[in-house]
């Protein structure tokens, strides 16, 4: 599981033109799903994001969690996270999760976000979308569950 995480002051994304999540103050999540992913990827990069200190306290330092700010969370799901680009000039996508499975894991891990009473805003996983995000800082960090339990 591979997730990349944007501190956000305002984002959305829209499908036909027509705002289908949104939130203010939060965080931007693209999560993408590979072979072999499982329930135990989600609750370790949930429990990452959650507890991730990178607000800022009272003092300008990035001190705080989401958890601590109130923050929401807009979560897109993208394949293309695992695109494979050493070959050629077109990425391959052989190593993203079949759409069935990574739908199935996605709305988990939506399920586990909101779990911690997180407003969780969403796209429509396998729809073009158009997902405009105001990064805060700017924030942007990458992370992958397999760098915890292998």
């Amino acid at each position: 599981m591979r997730i990349v995480v944007q501190r956000s002051l305002h984002s959305s994304v829209s499908v036909q033109n027509k705002i289908v999540g949104e939130i203010d103050s939060g965080l931007v999540i693209l999560v993408g799903f590979t072979y072999g992913d499982t329930e135990k990827d989600i609750d370790y990069l949930v429990n990452k994001v959650i507890h991730l200190r990178i607000f800022d306290d009272e003092n300008g330092v990035m001190n705080r969690s989401l958890l601590d700010v109130g923050g929401s969370i807009l979560s897109i799901s993208q394949f293309t996270l695992y695109a494979d680009t050493r070959k050629g000039r077109r990425p391959s996508y052989v190593e993203a999760l079949e759409p069935m499975e990574a739908t199935r894991l996605y709305e988990l891990w939506n399920q586990k976000l909101k779990e911690h009473n997180i407003s969780v805003e969403t796209g429509i996983f396998g729809a073009e979308m158009i997902v405009n995000i105001t990064n805060d800082g700017p924030i942007t960090i990458m992370m992958e569950s397999r760098e915890k339990h292998d």
